[in-house]
């Protein structure tokens, strides 16, 4: 989900997402089929057999939250109390 002031996923936002690609995880070591995944958990086929690739080739952890997207800050720490004030 993309914001228009470029904002993205809140912290919570990136957690509820990993919660149900964990349970994919889950699905998938019980040999459910694909489709019947993305049935149970609410999300697109295309969805499900892209993390049924990722875990395919590397596990869980494929899966898991990489964090905020986007680049770094660049300011210095100087700059962002100036701008803060």
């Amino acid at each position: 989900m993309r914001y228009g002031d470029g904002g993205g996923l809140t912290a919570e936002g990136r957690q509820r997402r990993e919660s149900v690609r964990m349970r994919a995880t889950e699905l998938f070591e019980q040999k459910t089929k694909v489709s019947e995944v993305a049935r149970r958990l609410r999300v697109s086929p295309k969805s499900a057999y892209h993390w049924h690739q990722l875990w395919r080739e590397g596990g869980a952890g494929t899966l898991a939250s990489r964090g905020a997207s986007g680049s770094r800050c660049r300011l210095s720490p100087r700059c962002l109390e100036k701008l803060a004030a």
